[in-house]
């Protein structure tokens, strides 16, 4: 049954249908589209063929998904459109962030509008942010325009008073942005030789209400400024528009010739250059878009509609309102969130740190998950960079997909990730769950992830043996501590390259924990639906859908394998007996030929003992029989003598485990077999599919 309030709508709608064409000949020239998303686009900008005054005022609208609205640019220029006034000639539009030594960060973009009718308003100011930072307008000589921020906290009363933060304002009629920054000559101490610097133009007022620390800039892409623009007299003037010289008392609008003035050189002379433009209003008592005719409305009549209109979509908006909060509510219920408030008002205090997040804190945190604060994406869903009201930085991971039958798995899963409290994990904030599908929002780590180290070799990036072996042991100390010595057993069921991360100091953090599960501590396996990813997996495992602890270790296995060898667990380009790293990795062991597979970066660094001692420790890992397999408290305590031996560790192994390898370790993908019960993915350019098994929660990129 319609609701009452939906039923006004469509019936004022159907009375007065004139109200979306009086708009249209307002705004935008017929036929032609007045908005794009919740931006309005009226003449002389248009969106299409004919639908603009020139090639300079063409806008292009991206359609978007549902979940965000279109996003408009000014198609000269490629500066996304916030905010078109006719009244004022202005546009309000986002400009890039330069930027220097700054991780995480894209390319910098320059802006040149030159020849354009676009300039930069004196509404904006030119700021620069970092310790001891010299920032430079560039490429408007012989004009010196910038400032130099120092080190330390603020004494002035207002923020950006020179320390972190200086503030200048920029020449009139500037249509270039570019900038370099440096250190000054002579810095007040050398803190900020090596810190992240910025630079940008910005809308002052929005400046002044919305940033208080640069902390808030460094996640940002882009600013808001205000660009004035005008139309050349002779050639823009709108068709069947009078000039005021030339105006009647009868005329609803008229057009005025001004004679714009600027400065300029030519030679080594400083000259005044003159440039005609149009501007056009409504008269007194008209409202509507003076630069169209017939544009401007008598305000009564445009009033009486508009109020309507208004009501319209009010009543609109509040039956949204409405059925917002009743979604979001049935989402919660949905989503286990009554489950997850009855376990954490029963916990002993264990968890008191884990939050609920409502989805408008997730959006305000992540813009509305723009598109610019996207870390990863992976075949379960994308995780962005999010800066939440008290400046924390979070990565926030919006899920594809929902399974209800395993809600409840969910909520024990956020329970106990909760009472994880390991520096070698990625901690688990809390999570959101008015959402279609839930959120989860973890700390964020910087670095990225082992796979990119070991796999994207980075010339500037030296990638040592003594940082494999720390970032190997870091691994197994949070398995070990998690099989063994959490308040609750838990296995991983994930352990590979890409969900190790990185922080700002190289430490290792394992993540995605979203096929793990938690075991009483009186069980030695859980018997589950196969998952994982291919080249990582348990043979053991994959036969008999039963995981222990030692499934861990064996992907911990190839891990080792990867930061020995530099390949990659699936690979075409090895033969086909060999296209797995485990098979390919035991058998050169076996052949007595570990150095044929060792990865060329680690040569020459005088650690063959501890390279040897570590492959011993990979081919134990990576046995058939899981029972011969060490377990990861094992692993995590040789590793962290093989640290401390600096070389002086002598390899050992036994005649009986070398004993047979070839019949122990056949070929993985003889193992696997045609894939009935799950299906493989494409392997082509040596990437690494996963099972067609797919987790609850998963994080499968950061």
């Amino acid at each position: 049954m319609i609701p009452r309030s939906v039923s006004l709508i469509f019936f004022l709608l159907f009375l007065v249908p004139e109200i979306a064409t009086v708009s249209a000949l307002i705004m935008a020239k017929p036929n032609c589209k007045d908005t794009c998303g919740n931006i309005s686009i009226p003449f002389p900008f248009g969106i299409g063929t004919r639908c603009f005054m020139n090639e300079w005022f063409s806008v292009d609208c991206n359609e978007t998904t549902a979940d965000s609205p279109s996003r408009a640019f000014l198609s000269r220029i490629n500066m996304e459109v916030l905010e078109i006034s006719l009244e004022d000639s202005t546009v309000r539009v986002n400009s890039p962030i330069i930027s220097s030594g700054c991780s995480g960060r894209g390319a910098n973009i320059s802006i040149n509008m030159t020849g354009s009718p676009f300039a930069f308003s004196s509404l904006n100011i030119f700021t620069a942010m970092g310790c001891n930072n010299r920032a430079l307008l560039s490429g408007i000589e012989p004009e010196i325009v910038g400032c130099t921020s120092t080190c330390g906290a603020s004494t002035e009363n207002s923020y950006c008073s020179g320390n972190n933060c200086c503030q200048t304002t920029i020449p009139s009629s500037l249509q270039v942005f570019n900038a370099s920054l440096g250190t000054p000559e002579h810095p007040i101490n050398d803190q900020g030789r090596n810190q992240c610097k910025l630079a940008f133009i910005v809308e002052e007022e929005w400046f002044q209400n919305n940033i208080s620390s640069p902390e808030v800039v460094q996640v940002m892409q882009y600013v808001p400024v205000i660009l004035n623009w005008v139309m050349h007299y002779g050639t823009d003037i709108p068709e069947g528009v009078t000039l005021y010289s030339d105006a009647k008392n009868s005329d609803p609008m008229y057009c005025e010739r001004r004679m714009n003035l600027s400065s300029g050189r030519w030679g080594s002379r400083t000259v005044t250059l003159y440039s005609n433009s149009t501007i056009c209003w409504c008269k007194s008592g008209y409202g509507g878009n003076p630069y169209l005719p017939d544009g401007c409305t008598v305000l009564g009549a445009a009033t009486g509609l508009l109020l309507l209109l208004v009501g319209i979509w009010r009543l609109y908006k509040l039956v949204k309102k409405k059925k917002n909060i009743e979604l979001k509510k049935k989402f919660f219920k949905r989503n286990g969130g009554l489950l997850l408030q009855q376990q954490l008002s029963s916990s002993d205090g264990s968890i008191h740190k884990t939050k609920i997040f409502t989805s408008k804190e997730l959006e305000k945190a992540t813009d509305r998950f723009n598109d610019n604060r996207i870390l990863g994406q992976g075949g379960q869903g994308t995780v962005y960079k999010g800066m939440l009201a008290d400046g924390m930085i979070v990565a926030v991971k919006k899920s594809k997909m929902v399974d209800e039958e395993k809600l409840e798995e969910f909520i024990n899963e956020v329970v106990i990730l909760s009472q994880v409290n390991h520096r070698n994990v990625v901690k688990l904030l809390g999570c959101c769950l008015e959402t279609e599908v839930p959120l989860l929002v973890y700390e964020f780590i910087p670095n990225g992830n082992l796979f990119e180290y070991i796999h994207d070799q980075k010339e500037e990036f030296e990638f040592s043996w003594e940082m494999r072996l720390r970032i190997a042991t870091e691994v197994a100390r949070a398995l070990s501590y998690l099989h063994s010595a959490a308040s609750i057993p838990v296995y991983h069921r994930d352990i590979k390259s890409t969900n190790i991360m990185l922080d700002e100091k190289f430490r290792a953090k394992v993540s995605d924990f979203g096929t793990s599960r938690s075991i009483a501590i009186d069980q030695t396996h859980l018997t589950t639906h196969v998952q994982g990813t291919f080249g990582y997996l348990d043979p053991e495992y994959f036969q008999s859908s039963q995981f222990t602890g030692k499934s861990d270790v064996y992907s911990f296995g190839v891990v080792l394998a990867e930061l020995l060898s530099g390949q990659k667990p699936i690979s075409y380009e090895r033969p086909e007996d060999r296209r797995s790293l485990a098979t390919h990795f035991i058998l050169l062991m076996e052949e007595n030929k570990i150095f044929d597979i060792l990865d060329e970066r680690l040569m020459g660094q005088g650690r063959e003992e501890e390279v040897i001692a570590v492959a011993n420790l990979a081919r134990r890992c990576l046995n058939l029989n899981g029972r011969k397999r060490p377990s990861m408290r094992e692993v995590a305590i040789e590793l962290e003598q093989i640290r401390l031996s600096k070389g002086a560790l002598h390899a050992q192994q036994s005649s009986k485990e070398l004993e047979n390898i070839r019949d122990e370790v056949p070929n993985v993908w003889e193992i696997a077999g045609p894939p009935t019960a799950v299906t493989i993915g494409d392997f082509r350019n040596g990437k690494a599919p996963s099972l067609d098994v797919q987790p609850l929660i998963s994080h499968e990129t950061w």
